[in-house]
């Protein structure tokens, strides 16, 4: 299965809380035979949100694309048809890095893993049980101190 992770998730493996997502969220990231990937505006909504304060990352940011690589997370880039397609994903969404993801998702045949309640029932999304209490928000108040 091809999955794209979202930056909820992509934090909880940077800060090493994959407690902090359901069981079988991490069962299946532990997969070796799934093919794992974060977009690059994951890592840009990741490094604006530590920019201004509101979450640390745990490593310093320019680190984090290799180490999702050595991790076994591949990056994907935005291309031109990802930003045409992320015109109108479903369920409409405001928040322009979601609406990227599920483009991504959309043409490159990949399920979103999230703990995003806005987007787990969407289509495009891996079903997964969430437990979402603890999971690194990146669009929450700073999630360390």
């Amino acid at each position: 299965m091809r999955l794209l992770l979202d930056s909820h998730i992509l934090l909880a493996i940077a800060l090493k809380q994959l407690d902090a997502v359901s069981p079988s969220i991490a069962r299946a990231l532990a997969q070796p035979e799934l093919d794992l990937a974060a977009s690059a505006a994951s890592l840009w909504e990741i490094a604006i949100k530590a920019r201004l304060g509101k979450l640390d990352p745990g490593m310093p940011l320019g680190m984090l694309a290799e180490f999702f690589e050595a991790v076994g997370i591949g990056m994907l880039p935005i291309t031109a048809s990802h930003a045409v397609a992320a015109v109108e994903p479903m369920p409409p969404t405001r928040d322009p890095f979601d609406r990227m993801l599920l483009a991504q998702c959309l043409v490159e045949g990949r399920r979103l893993v999230t703990v995003d309640h806005a987007l787990r029932d969407h289509p495009l999304a891996a079903r997964f049980e969430a437990k979402t209490s603890g999971a690194p928000n990146p669009k929450s108040p700073k999630t360390r101190p």
